[in-house]
């Protein structure tokens, strides 16, 4: 029987897959940097906690962007691909909800205020999560 570990890290060599994950894991550790490093993201990233009643905002505040960060580095580098594209999931759930709940366009500086952009990321997280990290992953060189 094969180990969970191994079955979870599965991928094949496919560079579309492989070039989705890189897509995603420079895009959310950039997006958790920048909530962190500039001001108008910050406060953005703030207001949109605060106007969807997050919970556990200070926490949240912090958490996410670290979150971000960690995720899409272990996504870029395509380290245990299907946990991060789970993590991207969930997150973009609640990015969804915070799209819905927000209506101060300000609040999204660099988006569209509709959910488009968390909508598409699920699609993508869904894919590699069923497929795995594809070419150039960690995961592939480690179960080949």
């Amino acid at each position: 029987m094969e180990p969970i570990l191994t079955k979870i890290r599965r991928t094949a060599s496919d560079k579309i897959l492989g070039g989705m994950r890189i897509f995603i894991g420079v895009m959310f550790f950039s997006t958790g940097i920048m909530k962190l490093l500039v001001p108008m993201l910050w406060e953005a990233w703030s207001g949109q906690l605060s106007q969807a009643n997050i919970p556990f905002y200070t926490f949240n505040l912090w958490f996410v962007p670290v979150v971000e960060m960690t995720t899409g580095a272990a996504l870029t580098a395509g380290f245990f691909s299907r946990v991060g594209s789970l993590v991207v999931i969930m997150m973009m759930i609640v990015a969804t909800y915070v799209h819905l709940a927000v209506n101060d366009p300000s609040l999204f500086p660099l988006q569209p205020e509709k959910p488009i952009i968390p909508l598409v990321l699920i699609g993508v997280a869904a894919t590699i999560f069923l497929r795995g990290g594809g070419a150039w992953s960690l995961d592939l060189r480690s179960t080949n």
